[in-house]
């Protein structure tokens, strides 16, 4: 049994995203072949390479691959599947985004945000907003699944010494193209790979104050900064700091929820945190059900107060 994984890199460098995805396909069992793509794919081969667990790096550096375009990619994975059993994806924006193309030009049924492996047919994923595991079983031939990145241990790199091998991409893409991309950028940890997350929610009631009171917070504790998609719908924080069901899955080791109600969509992206803080005025709110620490009270008094004692 093989196992064909689409690695996501950046600055020579495979994403943590990755390695979690690397750590799901260790469970199904069988030889890991983790496919590289983009021009500056031979740039991450290396990295690649010593991972644990990878039998083989695939490297298809083709400048028609970079940016991960769905519509060029998602062919050649097909192309690829022939050889493999299964075909895992990250759940994350690419990930998502090139799994279903695959799954349809294949022409099989896609296994979407697996959080455990039964079975090399057998998986576990989460429905409604979290609420209830379903465990699904896929007959088909080929196994195309995106994988939850929060529920798999990472794969280690300095472990691994796979061979790296060239596959001829023979792109053909006339449906897109890349135009440009706005990349904000922080000081701060990623927000998916953050130790320590620190989040805001509507409660704040403005942009200034958000970024007044949760900035602050978050670099004296050298966390990434989160926002509820209320706070981000009102414009108090941009779309990427949204953590919830429509925004990012997050399991950091400490996640302080400030001003947040606790919906069920924002819980679904935050739950799998070792310990959640929150803070709130309103001592009934949803937050407070899944928290380990809880504080009730203005939270304009007490992230002031918290910061000026760290």
């Amino acid at each position: 049994m093989t196992i064909l994984v689409l690695g996501e890199h950046h600055n020579g460098k495979v994403k943590d995203s990755t390695l979690a995805t690397l750590g799901a396909a260790a469970k199904i069992g069988g030889d890991v072949h983790l496919l590289l793509i983009g021009s500056d794919a031979q740039g991450a081969a290396e990295d690649a390479a010593s991972i644990g667990g990878v039998a083989k790096v695939l490297v298809a550096a083709d400048a028609a691959l970079d940016h991960e375009l769905a519509e060029a990619a998602a062919p050649l994975v097909a192309r690829l599947a022939a050889d493999h059993d299964h075909i895992l994806f990250a759940s994350t924006t690419t990930g998502r985004n090139i799994a279903p193309r695959v799954a349809a030009l294949l022409d099989v049924m896609q296994v979407s945000d697996i959080v455990a492996v039964e079975g090399p047919d057998t998986f576990q994923r989460p429905i409604y907003a979290g609420n209830a595991i379903a465990t699904v079983r896929s007959k088909d031939a080929k196994k195309v699944i995106t994988v939850r990145g929060t529920a798999f241990a990472k794969a280690e790199r300095g472990g691994g010494s796979a061979p790296v091998e060239a596959v001829d991409a023979s792109v053909q893409n006339d449906r897109s193209s890349f135009v440009s991309m706005q990349a904000s950028e922080s000081e701060r940890p990623e927000l998916t790979s953050a130790k320590i997350i620190v989040s805001g929610g509507r409660a704040l009631g403005s942009s200034e104050q958000f970024h007044a009171l949760i900035d602050p917070l978050a670099d004296k504790l050298g966390a990434a900064v989160g926002a509820s998609r209320a706070a981000v719908d009102a414009g108090y924080a941009p779309n990427d700091y949204q953590v919830g069901q429509t925004g990012k899955i997050v399991a950091p080791e400490v996640y302080i929820a400030i001003g947040i109600s606790g919906a069920i969509q924002h819980l679904a992206g935050m739950k799998d945190a070792k310990t959640i803080v929150a803070i709130n005025k309103d001592e009934d709110a949803p937050i407070f059900q899944v928290a380990d620490i809880g504080l009730v009270g203005d939270l304009f008094k007490i992230v002031p107060e918290l910061t000026e004692k760290l």
